[in-house]
């Protein structure tokens, strides 16, 4: 038998820990939110997010697949008409943990793994990042122009001055004598 490659399994045997995360897929799906602790959070991440690329597909392959590992059929429907509606513009990343405290009884770290339902304003927002920094560099050049005017005008005054007083000097000794 080919060694394990994911560390220490939960709860003992390989079929074992397939029924706990299939148990917190189920939990996850029905509540949205659960707390468990970190090792089974960061086990059933991939498992949840691939579920949910299932749902997201939504075709009748797609909700087997997923029945194999969610056997209750109401989450699963809820998965696929309430969840996955939710997650189509997210490319990835549908599920968040938050480590949380230590556990008091045998202080195991906690964490909360949660779906995240918040719809996506990515787009807009790299749009309005993109005109502020169209309209800033335009306004650097406008300023850059006006810079290099106002420093040739100052240019333009230092070479005349001088010759304006030696006319000046040369108009007051014509009027001296």
């Amino acid at each position: 038998m080919p060694t394990p490659t994911k560390g220490p399994r939960l709860g003992g045997g390989p079929a074992h820990e397939r029924l706990i995360l299939a148990n917190l897929a189920t939990a996850l799906f029905e509540h949205d939110a659960i707390t468990t602790t970190e090792a089974k959070a960061k086990r059933l991440r991939p498992l949840a997010e691939r579920l949910v690329t299932f749902a997201k597909r939504g075709d009748l392959h797609a909700r087997r697949r997923v029945m194999t590992v969610v056997r209750d059929k109401g989450v699963v429907h809820r998965l696929f008409v309430e969840i996955a509606p939710d997650m189509e513009g997210r490319p990835g990343g549908y599920t968040r943990i938050t480590k949380i405290g230590a556990r008091k009884g045998d202080n195991a770290p906690m964490a909360v793994i949660e779906l995240v339902r918040e719809p996506i304003a990515k787009k807009a927002t790299v749009k309005e990042a993109e005109a502020v920094t169209k309209r800033a560099a335009k306004d650097a050049k406008k300023a850059e122009k006006a810079d290099k005017a106002e420093a040739k005008a100052a240019e333009a005054e230092v070479v005349e001055a001088p010759v304006e007083e030696t006319s000046d000097a040369v108009e007051s000794d014509a009027s001296e004598k």
